[in-house]
């Protein structure tokens, strides 16, 4: 984990404004945000893109190359504003701090005179992230949906390669990609522990999948695989049923098993409220059923969803620049944004 924050860090780049773009870094509601405005003049206002980095809620920033890169291609390719995140990160900050470091960030994000500011369409304004990133817009978006001292809702959600639910750690994605580079089985709950603690025992109760408590066992429905994803993704994985885990983690923990978190445990009456969504999955990815078993959710409870699954993408893809891949889903994600948002 210290190699990879090491990695990371050094990979950052200073808010430095272009010909097409300029860029500054400010705080919205004490959360540090990048913002990316185009030079050119509009007589119109503009879409509003609000963006959170992935990196396992440990590591990354807005600052970081890769994403540096997307927003500035997301705002020429759009003529939008795009508001790129940050927020504390574990092992020194664990869940909910995170979280709430976003919502206060786009809670301040859709006041009224803050769209105003920056000269952003409230018809228009999105979010928009990947991996750790689109867990936590998933997870803002649903919480957006019952805060009555927001007015302003966003028009669309857009989830890359989302991480999104906690309970079962042997789907067939996860056994199927269990070694796979970048993002591995162990790593991947290496990554979901550290949000919660880093007290090891839910490390290893998640690595063998032994960290739900019976108490919690009717959870299990929201995440059932053999009934959320479709055949061709089964194949021919055997369902078994959980091993339940103590009740002790869940009640020192308690994060692991909050919809906040892991925001394929809402219900659906929580789900059908929310806006038109676009998924973005990769066959080579421990998180590849997550995703899918979102869309199938939100689909089932009569959310319009456009889901693009892609059969030789990998976690972490859209970052990776240089790769002919990057540069694919990097497109079909703004294309879609400039058809939708």
């Amino acid at each position: 984990m210290n190699t990879l924050m090491f990695y990371m860090n050094r990979q950052e780049v200073p808010p430095t404004s272009d010909e097409n773009v300029t860029v500054m870094e400010t705080t919205f509601n004490n959360v540090p945000v990048r913002i990316y405005i185009p030079k050119q003049k509009s007589e119109t206002l503009r879409r509003g893109l609000f963006y959170i980095h992935g990196g396992g809620w440990c590591l990354g920033s807005a600052g970081w190359f890769g994403y540096d890169s997307l927003s500035r291609q997301t705002v020429n390719r759009l003529d939008a504003v795009v508001i790129s995140s940050n927020y504390r990160l574990a092992p020194k900050y664990h869940f909910p701090n995170q979280f709430e470091d976003v919502y206060n960030a786009v809670r301040w994000f859709l006041r009224q005179d803050v769209l105003d500011k920056y000269g952003v369409d409230p018809k228009r304004v999105g979010i928009s992230g990947d991996s750790a990133g689109g867990n936590l817009a998933a997870a803002v978006t649903q919480q957006l949906i019952g805060d009555r001292d927001i007015k302003i809702k966003f028009k669309i959600q857009s989830l890359i390669y989302p991480a999104l639910q906690t309970l079962d750690m042997d789907l067939p994605s996860y056994q199927e990609n269990s070694h796979f580079p970048g993002l591995s089985k162990s790593l991947m709950v290496r990554f979901w522990s550290e949000y919660f603690t880093t007290d090891r025992s839910l490390e290893n109760a998640m690595l063998f999948n032994q960290h739900v408590p019976v108490e919690s066992s009717h959870l299990f429905q929201f995440v059932n695989w053999s009934s959320l994803l479709p055949e061709k993704f089964k194949k021919g994985h055997i369902y078994n049923s959980p091993t339940h885990g103590t009740s002790e983690l869940a009640k020192k923990y308690p994060g692991f098993l909050d919809v906040r978190a892991a925001p394929l445990l809402a219900d659906d009456s929580k789900l059908r409220s929310l806006p038109l969504t676009y998924v973005i999955t990769c066959q080579n990815d421990v998180l590849r059923d997550d995703g899918i078993m979102y869309v199938t959710r939100l689909r089932n409870a009569g959310v319009r969803v456009i889901h693009n699954h892609i059969e030789d993408g990998f976690h972490g893809a859209i970052s990776y620049l240089g790769f002919k891949i990057k540069h694919r889903i990097e497109n079909q994600y703004i294309s879609w944004l400039s058809e939708n948002l």
